[in-house]
């Protein structure tokens, strides 16, 4: 399994703007270059682990959200993501999120039993 860098990039650069701090700030903190952190926030460098828990202490948050792209058992962190879009919604948002989410989550089952009806046909 490969690390996916763009989307743990990703998930720090919000990390850091939910904390209102700068590239250059985090970087200082961490020990590393503002130009090196750029380059991990866009997935053009790789950051190794002592940097990434380094990264996780000063955003403080926790380094499985970080990599829950890559980590298969990462429910917990989209439990967590989920009922913190929900929090600051009123009941029509809420309602129609849920419905939505239910039709999605609908929607995949059923592509996912065609696709095992296809897949024991070909075997």
């Amino acid at each position: 399994m490969e690390l996916d860098f763009k989307a743990i990039g990703k998930r720090i650069k919000i990390a850091r703007i939910k904390k209102e701090l700068t590239q250059e700030a985090v970087s200082e903190k961490v020990g590393i270059t503002p130009q090196h952190m750029s380059n991990i926030e866009t997935g053009n460098s790789t950051v190794s682990l002592p940097t990434l828990v380094a990264i996780a202490n000063e955003l403080e948050v926790s380094v499985d959200e970080l990599l829950c792209d890559t980590v298969l058992k990462s429910g917990a962190v989209f439990s967590r993501e989920a009922q913190a879009i929900l929090d600051d919604c009123n009941e029509y948002e809420i309602r129609f999120l849920v419905d939505v989410m239910k039709s999605v989550k609908a929607s995949m089952r059923n592509v996912k039993m065609f696709e095992q009806r296809i897949e024991s046909k070909n075997i």
